[in-house]
């Protein structure tokens, strides 16, 4: 279970497992399209553009397509294709001259709340990941107050977290001896 960074939490799939499938691959700029095929788009899309694009682990001009239904990159170009090229009405924002990369994902965060905010909470350690390039955190299970190795304790720590975070936030049970049955409920 997570938290996307307007507090909406989301689930896994129903069978526990992460869906890669549907990751965009970028392809190398001798066979990457130069302009875009929208034709099996069912729903709106944006588009991000910057002279200056992390792409195929190099900056390089590039036009970043993203879809408005799922969030995910649809299309990627090794130019700075013009407004001109999209559906009217399709939000446009051209970075150049700033990098426009891909956020990272720290996996291995303390945000200690509830209980310890004095050392770092949801909304400054969000924040200062936010500022740091990262867009997604996920929190380790033990330094909260209660820790969350029950779902009593994990449901308050997602209550806690609700409204105050600046990315996305995953949460899991913590294991110690002796609560595998209370996680299994």
């Amino acid at each position: 279970m997570s938290m996307d960074a307007r507090g909406s939490l989301q689930r896994a799939s129903s069978n526990g497992s992460s869906d890669y499938s549907s990751y965009a691959t970028t392809p190398s700029p001798s066979t990457a399209p130069t302009t875009p095929d929208l034709s099996g788009q069912q729903s709106g899309i944006t588009v991000l553009a910057s002279s200056r694009t992390v792409l195929s682990g190099r900056i390089t001009q590039g036009t970043i397509v993203i879809s408005l239904q799922t969030g995910k990159i649809i299309s990627a170009f090794y130019s700075v294709l013009p407004e001109s090229e999209f559906p009217p009405g399709t939000p446009y924002k051209d970075y150049s001259p700033l990098i426009l990369l891909p956020g990272l994902v720290d996996a291995h965060v303390h945000l200690n709340e509830p209980g310890r905010t004095e050392w770092e909470g949801f909304w400054t350690g969000t924040r200062a990941a936010a500022f740091g390039g990262v867009t997604t955190v996920v929190d380790m299970p033990l330094n909260a107050i209660p820790p969350t190795t029950t779902v009593a304790g994990l449901q308050e720590k997602m209550l806690a977290a609700e409204g105050q975070c600046w990315v996305d936030v995953g949460f899991y049970g913590g294991i110690v001896p002796g609560n595998t049955g209370e996680l299994k409920a």
